[in-house]
């Protein structure tokens, strides 16, 4: 089979095209897959510049997100068969194979049955991000109906997913874009209030709009002073959820202190950094609750650039341009 491997850390060209024997299946509850689309996500390039997790395991094949037909089950499968249209976040963090190939292998209870109205493509971007979004909208803050939600970089891939299930959840949305493409792009999604970063000032809008209260929770995509600035936007034992590590200093950190704030982390890949089953299961619910959002109109994805396997390197190229509207897929043949 063809496949991307890194064979070294460094730059996109450490991506090269090779070819590799079709895997075997490792146990009786696997699914062989036949790849048709590998979702592009800024982890992937994070291990592809560092083999941060696994040093000692090159070369690898990345890529967390996959869309493909499943071509072989093993002996214990008894959910899925030959021929099912699957969707999952699996390997490509530098040990268990990755997506970037033109076949996998997947425990069964990690994989979900794709979303019928979604072709492979738009399928492949949605595991990753809407695994993010809903551990951190709903497992780590609880949203609810009638709260209120900032959201920065509501226009990528995972805050474009989050603004569209905080609205499904009832709640007020502002969101954080960077020009006016995005913007209208936001609004598209439901966000109640769109501010463009670069032109007005976050905080005193987002105060203005909630009556000098702050919203409920705080979901920051971006990190460094965004997260550190966030504290003066949310309520008194407001939750702010991160994606990234923060960067705070005392006085910032003082704010939310004096306001009982919730810092939150939230990292989807413990649960496979950590080879944690029953967690690595309860994602797959959420893939399939997802499905359903989907398959029912209620939510909807975005691809902005799609690549076709061989293209990789120039794939990682574009993601690490930064400001991507939606999400970033290489098409598998």
């Amino acid at each position: 089979m063809k496949a991307i491997l890194m064979n070294a850390p460094g730059e996109p060209e450490a991506l090269q095209l090779s070819e590799l024997p079709i895997p075997a299946l490792p146990g009786a509850n696997y699914l062989r897959v036949q790849l048709k689309a590998a979702g592009i996500n800024p982890i992937d390039t994070k291990i592809r510049k560092t083999a941060m997790f696994h040093p000692d395991k090159l070369p690898a094949i990345l890529g967390c997100d996959g869309a493909g037909i499943v071509e072989s089950v093993g002996d214990a499968v008894t959910r899925f068969k030959t021929g099912d249209e699957v969707y999952f976040c699996n390997g490509g963090l530098g040990e268990e194979p990755g997506n970037y190939a033109q076949f996998t292998t997947i425990h069964e209870e990690y994989a979900a049955l794709k979303p019928k109205t979604l072709s492979m493509s738009d399928a492949a971007a949605v595991p990753l991000a809407l695994i993010t979004a809903w551990e951190a909208l709903i497992d780590r803050v609880g949203l609810s109906q009638g709260q209120s939600v900032l959201i920065h970089g509501a226009a990528g891939g995972v805050g474009h997913i989050a603004v569209q299930l905080a609205k499904s959840l009832g709640a007020k949305v502002i969101a954080t874009v960077s020009n006016k493409e995005k913007a209208a792009f936001a609004k598209t999604l439901g966000a109640d209030l769109v501010i463009n970063y670069t032109q007005a000032d976050v905080t005193q809008l987002t105060l203005n709009w909630t009556n000098n209260l702050g919203v409920d929770a705080v979901f920051d995509t971006v990190g460094s002073e965004t997260f550190c600035n966030s504290f003066t936007a949310a309520k008194v034992y407001g939750k702010i959820v991160t994606l990234l590590q923060p960067s705070c200093d005392a006085d910032q950190l003082k704010i939310a202190r004096l306001r009982n704030q919730s810092i939150i982390y939230e990292l989807m890949l413990t649960p496979s950094l950590l080879k944690m089953h029953e967690a690595r299961c309860a994602q797959r619910k959420i893939l399939e609750a997802g499905a359903s959002l989907i398959d029912a109109g209620k939510l909807t994805i975005k691809t902005s650039f799609t690549f076709p396997l061989i293209e990789a390197a120039k794939a990682h190229r574009q993601i690490e341009e930064g400001h991507t509207t939606g999400k970033i897929v290489l098409l598998i043949d």
